[in-house]
């Protein structure tokens, strides 16, 4: 559970990234499917691969993935919401290590 926080960290901190000069041209998008880019994304984000992370972050827009994460990362808190019979703010708190108490 602690581990959480720092996955996050690294998973936006793709979206923080300022670009690089010498960034590499990316590869044409046409055809790839901006779910399956975040889905790839954050999978390896938590497994703690950054090549694969990169590879399916250079598939699509970084505006597109952003998107794709975010609505995974709602359809996953509805779920386990779902599953746990908890409200979705309950459950992220818990997820993000805050205490569950007023906003």
């Amino acid at each position: 559970m602690t581990q959480v926080p720092e996955r996050l960290r690294r998973l936006l901190s793709f979206a923080r990234r300022p670009p690089g000069p010498a960034a590499p041209a990316r590869p044409a998008r046409q055809g790839h499917n901006l779910f399956e880019a975040a889905a790839v994304y954050v999978a390896a984000c938590a497994e703690d691969d950054q090549g694969r992370a990169e590879e399916a972050a250079n598939r699509v827009s970084p505006g597109a993935l952003s998107f794709g994460v975010n609505e995974l990362a709602c359809r996953a808190l509805v779920a386990l919401a779902r599953q746990r019979n908890e409200s979705p703010l309950v459950v992220a708190r818990s997820l993000l290590g805050l205490r569950n108490g007023s906003t």
